[in-house]
């Protein structure tokens, strides 16, 4: 399998998580790039410079896109792709997703969305004390 990976988040929380997956793990096992999206650019720019990036990944696998928040600027965005077939969107992105995801490289598409989901649902825990 060769799927791609594209973060579109506000400002550069996408580049800081892959910045600190890939420290985490050494590499980044899945050809990605990430989209900051800041409020100074307009909406249609910043749909073509996402287009350019996932014309740019060698993912003949198709590609999972991550946002932070569904129904933000960045989520929206992202969701201009799904027509371009072997797309995949998952917002709510968070670093447990991410390792998760990028621990299993070899998935297809619908599988490391599953990840992405699962991922991000197990990581978020309550921290008590003395647990």
């Amino acid at each position: 399998m060769s799927v791609g990976l594209i973060l579109v988040t506000h400002n550069s929380i996408g580049e800081h998580l892959l910045a600190t997956a890939c420290s985490m793990l050494g590499r980044l096992p899945l050809e990605t790039a990430a989209l900051a999206v800041s409020q100074a650019d307009s909406t249609d720019e910043l749909t073509q410079r996402l287009l350019a990036l996932y014309q740019g990944l060698d993912a003949p696998d198709g590609v999972l896109v991550l946002t932070d928040m569904y129904g933000s600027t960045p989520s929206n965005i992202a969701n201009t792709l799904l027509s371009q077939g072997r797309v995949q969107v998952v917002a709510g992105v968070n670093l447990p997703m991410l390792i998760r995801i990028l621990n299993y490289p070899s998935l297809s598409l619908p599988e490391l969305a599953d990840k992405a989901i699962s991922g991000g649902h197990d990581g978020i825990l309550l921290c008590e004390a003395g647990t």
